[in-house]
């Protein structure tokens, strides 16, 4: 028996309505433009603070509309939040829990969902999943994570393509261009605009390269953190800026270098990912690129032999500096370049329009970097929302929002029903100043992806205002509570302290009233992990701790077909 779907209903309904209103009335509904980067940390925006970077270009739209200070995510990695936001789902609905495994299509998304209702829509960038998104008129995507120089794309009327210049450059090329030759001006859109940068290995723009190699940035207060607040989850993270981020990929230390000063390829895919990346550049691009990064190999060298250990971390933390905050400089020039067409096409007034990222990053916090954990760094976002005449210019929200709720704020200020099974809440009232609509006081959070590159382990968790409550398992069972009022670095776990014991239950249970209305369970995670352990007993689990691997598989009984070193 076929089961009836009143949502598609309610869509096709709504999609007929529109089409058959006069263009005045289909044009109140608005554009919407959605701008997302890739492992863009709040702190690296200056809407947010300017200790590091100035972003005037990303900030005008803070400045045009909203700055949400307590935006976060589902799951801190970038797949699964791609999926999150596409379907309006956790994670362990929407199956797509990791990177590894792949999206499920048969799950309906935003995209779909508004081109059906009479959207054109288009997608350019960075997906990191599929290479045939569903719901899009037009599209330009990276395969997988994409290149920085001379990227490669897969697009819906072209095939495969090669394109000479800058990833970030050539994004906003391809999105001016569908909104100069393609748009339909008697049509509202949707418009995914998604930046590579400034994801791993960080290569900037030529043009910024002498400026951004020679800056020195200010350390964070916890860049020597030795996690003696926490426990095993923290100490067993392999994210040390010195121990663990790659030499050539990453510092950009040419691998002779690296050689030479009797540094090893302690990852094996080090100097891969050097050549890999530098090695895309065409003769003159890769020309300037040495006029900087010799310098920097260089001055090195001269260096290195007589480098204390805290020397190392702090070289290391500017040279991250220096390249992650160099490729944002050309997000934010892009971003403008954007703003200004639309400021100057008159499509201002009528577009919702929206900066974020996939996850937080963590610059040298915790002496880390990449993201993962629950911690701020990583679980917050960046979230600044403009739209003129309905949002309050230079306003700002605290409230606990996440990436779960744009699919249904998208489809709210469509006018579109969204399906019943979408687990987010429309962010409208708190755009329009109704605040007294909006009840939510906590979000949950899951990360799966362990054992893995990195070695964060897994872990569920309930966020308020003031509190975490973290559960680690699967190798461990350990539980974290943070107190983020009183230590907003998030050093110490309080969770045995005496003075937390009532503060401790209540979180408790409202932490399994969440799982329970989000649909989560033990039961559901162990399915995660059986699936998982199956497949990396086939597989090398790339870039993970492989004696930890093993140590789990044979615990598990699943290490037959695995292949040891």
């Amino acid at each position: 028996m076929k089961h009836f779907n009143f949502s598609l209903l309610l869509v096709g309904l709504t999609a007929l309505i529109w089409s058959c209103s006069p263009k005045e009335a289909e044009q109140k509904r608005p554009n919407i433009i959605f701008i997302m980067s890739d492992d863009h940390a709040y702190q690296a925006i200056s809407a947010y603070s300017n200790h590091l970077i100035e972003t005037p270009n990303i900030d005008r739209i803070a400045k045009m509309g909203m700055l949400f200070t307590n935006a976060s995510v589902t799951n801190s990695i970038c797949a699964p939040s791609r999926a999150t936001i596409l379907t309006g789902k956790h994670s362990h609905l929407n199956g797509k829990i990791d990177n590894h495994f792949p999206f499920d299509t048969t799950n309906i998304t935003f995209p779909k969902i508004l081109q059906q209702a009479g959207y054109q829509t288009a997608m350019f960038g960075k997906l990191h999943f599929g290479n045939s998104p569903k719901g899009f008129d037009q599209f330009k995507i990276l395969p997988d994570q994409g290149s920085y120089y001379n990227p490669d794309f897969i697009t819906k009327n072209e095939g495969n393509i090669k394109v000479e210049g800058y990833v970030t450059d050539i994004v906003t090329d391809m999105t001016l261009d569908w909104l100069q030759n393609e748009r339909n001006a008697d049509q509202p859109f949707m418009l995914m605009y998604l930046h590579k940068a400034p994801h791993r290995e960080w290569l900037m723009a030529e043009r910024h390269m002498n400026e951004y190699t020679n800056k020195t940035f200010p350390e964070p207060a916890t860049l020597f953190d030795d996690y003696s607040g926490r426990g095993s989850a923290a100490w067993d993270a392999e994210m040390n800026l010195l121990k663990h981020m790659n030499w050539a990929g990453d510092s950009k230390l040419y691998p002779e270098v690296m050689e030479e000063m009797g540094i090893p390829d302690i990852s094996g895919w080090d100097k891969g990912a050097f050549d890999r990346e530098v090695g895309r550049l065409n003769p003159e691009q890769r020309a300037n690129w040495d006029k900087a990064y010799m310098k920097v190999n260089k001055d090195f060298k001269k260096a290195y032999p007589t480098m204390t250990e805290k020397e190392k971390m702090q070289w290391r933390y500017q040279r991250y500096m220096q390249d992650y905050l160099g490729t944002i400089a050309s997000v934010d020039e892009n971003v403008g370049r954007v703003l200004d067409y639309l400021e100057a096409n008159g499509l201002m007034e009528n577009t919702i329009i929206v900066y974020t990222s996939d996850q937080g990053f963590y610059l040298g916090e915790h002496g880390w970097f990449d993201k993962r954990f629950i911690y701020n760094e990583s679980f917050k976002t960046p979230l600044l929302v403009a739209w003129p005449g309905k949002v309050q210019a230079g306003s700002k929200s605290d409230e606990m929002v996440q990436n779960l709720d744009f699919a249904q704020t998208f489809l709210d200020a469509a006018g579109v029903p969204a399906p019943a099974d979408m687990q987010g809440e429309s962010l409208i009232p708190i755009l329009t100043g109704q605040t007294e609509k909006w009840t939510r006081d906590a979000v949950y959070y899951h990360y799966y992806e362990y054992p893995a590159v990195h070695m964060v382990k897994r872990h569920y968790a309930i966020v308020t205002k003031e509190y975490k409550l973290v559960h680690y398992y699967f190798d461990v069972d350990e539980w974290e509570l943070i107190d983020r009022a009183k230590d907003p670095q998030e050093m110490k776990n309080v969770y045995d302290d005496p003075a937390y014991i009532e503060i401790k239950k209540d979180l408790h249970a409202r932490l399994e009233k969440l799982r329970e209305k989000y649909g989560d369970s033990s039961e559901l995670s162990q399915e995660f992990i059986d699936r998982y352990l199956d497949d990396i007993a086939k597989r090398r689990a790339g870039g993970a701790n492989q004696q930890t691997v093993k140590e789990i598989l044979e615990k598990s009984g699943r290490k037959a077909a695995y292949e040891f070193e």
